[in-house]
């Protein structure tokens, strides 16, 4: 066996793996806490650390079971990978590699910004991270580069909202600052079809859902335009009410609200919990 043991843990708002996007950008504003264990001499080992604005983190994936060896990355067409060709966490050694933004340290505690772990992910190691070593933009990237192509090109689909699925979305702005109408746009523009990854699954024979965060919009294809019927919960009522449950449930006070707000399309959709 090898003497692996975690150094520390991550403390962040993310509870759910659908909130942690892979390859965060600093456009999105977050502090996360990267917390070392106590009584290890590891206050010592972050001496000289506060220098750098950047660190690697090397984590583990630990919500995972298994791994396969082809997987369907998230971007891009629906087309099988080699796993080690991919940042997939169904990896043989559930191994993540992150580069985070180094904000402060506080004694044993890093704050961070914008990462892709949940909340509870044990970290093996902390590394500087050194432009002058670790930046390579000019190095081929296989498909990726493929990829990258092919998404530069105009969209190949138009989205619109029905009257009921605006209505909706200007609800949830108004009163919860919830907007995943872009989302949905650059997802359906690209690639309407179905695709686990991107959470794109069938409902009925002309039906489709996609998954977005903690809701979901169904949709129709017509052609080159996707319509957007109606949006919904991610969660059904019984999860929502269920007091074992609440906790890390994203949005649940909002996803509650909506199904007040219009409840004679979701009561055959998501059953209420029995009495």
């Amino acid at each position: 066996m090898l003497p692996l043991q975690p150094i520390g843990y991550i403390h962040t708002q993310k509870q759910v793996k659908f909130q942690a996007r892979h390859q965060p950008t600093e456009s999105v504003a977050e502090r996360n806490i990267l917390e070392l264990l106590p009584d290890c001499d590891y206050e010592q080992a972050l001496h000289d650390v506060a220098g750098f604005t950047r660190i690697w983190l090397i984590w583990w994936f630990h919500r995972n079971t298994g791994w396969r060896p082809r997987v369907l990355p998230p971007r891009g067409p629906a087309t099988r990978r080699g796993v080690f060709a991919t940042r997939s966490p169904h990896r043989p050694n559930p191994l993540g590699l992150t580069p985070v933004p180094l904000i402060a340290i506080e004694g044993r505690r890093l704050i961070l910004g914008a990462c892709d772990l949940v909340d509870g992910t044990p970290v093996f190691d902390l590394k500087p991270y050194i432009p002058a070593y670790d930046s390579f933009p000019d190095e081929k990237a296989g498909w990726l580069d493929e990829m990258e192509a092919s998404l530069a090109a105009p969209p190949q689909f138009r989205v619109e909202f029905s009257s009921l699925a605006q209505e909706q979305a200007e609800w949830l702005l108004q009163h919860w600052a919830i907007d995943f109408r872009p989302r949905v746009n650059e997802l359906l523009s690209r690639d309407p079809s179905l695709h686990r990854t991107r959470r794109i699954t069938r409902r009925a024979p002309d039906e489709f859902v996609i998954g977005c965060g903690a809701w979901r919009a169904v949709f129709k294809i017509a052609g080159k335009i996707v319509f957007i019927l109606s949006l919904e919960p991610g969660y059904p009522r019984r999860f929502l009410e269920d007091p074992a449950r609440t906790e890390g449930l994203p949005d649940r006070t909002a996803q509650l609200a909506y199904m007040a707000q219009w409840p004679s399309r979701l009561s055959a959709i998501l059953p209420r919990a029995a009495p």
